[in-house]
């Protein structure tokens, strides 16, 4: 994801005054958290036109990550994941289209045709259509049930299955796999986690935090096996009921009651290459959110950003990045100066534990341990001669909130008294 967007000429709704927009009208296509907050902030920022939001599931706007825990463990219903109440909802005035697809932009006549068959026309598109959960094409994948978890209802369907005496394994060592191996053993199921990789969260993290992950799950009681494909699946009889088994590339197999694919997201950019907008990964966007359609917009799990952090353009898939490039595209088509390139933040919960993620570590940077895995609670910076590039904790949010001041401001920092628990992390 290195190639450059194309740049595109501004064009913004003409700005008069916090109704002069009344006569525009700005569609949102995807009413998860990234569309969700777009509506919020336009209606904050005084727009007064036609909002109108779109989204193939029946839900209104709610956030994600709640649904590996707290939604799938069953400690919260899933309305609990509205961005909004209800009334507040209405008091946006926008046109929602729930359970609605968009089959097809066309950017001369500027509208969109819905799958009920109407048209909406458009002055400012914001696409915010995330992304699906990868699905593994093997042998046997349409012959075993294959849970994964993205939406509400797949949160509803697996949640069931996770109770003791119930056998789970979990494809993939990624966030979300580790956090429904979390959840599923803190209900009683007994767990195995295939992955692929020499290491868990290898595309995320560097190897001493997959091997603290490691550790953290082995303690609990997951089995973890490390650089195991899968080539395919299979039913297999047992007694009066069915089971499934997860065939392994060394030849052997996994029996189990319940398989989750945790592999990874694909982004919902269909719609976007089918109307010709640049695309790779993902639909390419500039700080200013804006595709190389200067009237259309994409944020959230779908867009490609240019990252200083990364030294490249990237997709972020994140809490923080849905809500606030959500806001800064609605910001940005109402044509207000943005520059969105905020620093990634990233976090997950497991058994208890909060791990959060400040910018973007690598091997090459030098690590400076501050605290201690061995009793819960430490922040690994990763620094690039002494300035502070990263830092990945657990249990430290407060120690964080400081790394990320020292990331932000790039100021030098003096690496021992960036490790000594007695020098308050406020004096560097």
């Amino acid at each position: 994801m290195t190639a450059e967007r194309p740049e595109v000429e501004a064009a913004a709704l003409p700005h008069e005054g916090a109704n002069a927009h009344s006569a525009h009208t700005i569609v949102i296509v995807g009413a998860g958290q990234a569309g969700g907050w777009a509506a919020q902030t336009l209606r904050s920022e005084g727009f007064a036109g036609r909002v109108v939001l779109i989204g193939d599931e029946a839900h209104p706007p709610h956030e994600r990550p709640p649904l590996s825990k707290a939604v799938l463990s069953g400690a919260a219903a899933p309305e609990s994941t509205r961005l909004m109440k209800p009334e507040a909802f209405d008091a946006l005035a926008v046109q929602w289209h729930p359970g609605v697809q968009v089959h097809r932009i066309d950017r001369a006549a500027k509208q969109v045709l819905l799958s009920d068959g109407t048209v909406q026309p458009y002055d400012k598109l914001i696409l915010c259509t995330g992304g699906r959960a990868r699905r593994l094409a093997v042998q046997g994948a349409d012959q075993v049930p294959l849970h994964t978890l993205r939406t509400i209802e797949d949160a509803q369907a697996l949640a069931p299955a996770l109770r003791p005496g119930r056998s789970v394994v979990v494809v993939g060592g990624g966030w979300i796999g580790l956090e429904v191996a979390a959840t599923a053993r803190q209900q009683g199921a007994e767990v195995v986690v295939v992955e692929t990789q020499s290491r868990l969260c290898e595309r995320t993290v560097p190897a001493e935090v997959s091997a603290y992950l490691l550790a953290l799950h082995r303690a609990q009681g997951v089995r973890v096996l490390l650089g195991a494909g899968v080539r395919g699946f299979a039913r297999v009889a047992d007694g009066a009921d069915s089971r499934s088994e997860v065939l392994l590339a060394d030849g052997s197999a996994l029996v189990c009651d319940t398989i989750v694919l945790g592999v990874g997201l694909v982004p919902n950019d269909e719609l976007a290459r089918e109307a010709g907008l640049a695309c790779e990964g993902g639909v390419l966007v500039d700080a200013q959110c804006r595709t190389s359609d200067p009237h259309i917009l994409a944020a959230g799990d779908v867009a490609v950003a240019p990252s200083p952090w990364a030294g490249r353009s990237l997709r972020l898939e994140s809490w923080q990045n849905a809500q606030e490039q959500g806001m800064a595209a609605a910001r940005s088509a109402l044509g207000q100066a943005v520059d969105y390139q905020p620093l990634p933040w990233f976090w997950s919960d497991q058994y208890g534990m909060n791990l959060q993620i400040y910018g973007m570590p690598t091997p090459a940077h030098r690590v400076v341990q501050r605290g201690d895995p061995a009793i819960g609670s430490f922040v690994l910076f990763y620094l690039a001669g002494d300035v502070v590039q990263a830092a990945v904790g657990a249990n430290a949010a407060r120690d964080l909130r400081f790394a990320r001041r020292l990331i932000e401001q790039r100021k030098p920092v003096d690496a021992e008294r960036l490790a000594d628990l007695n020098t308050p992390m406020a004096k560097l």
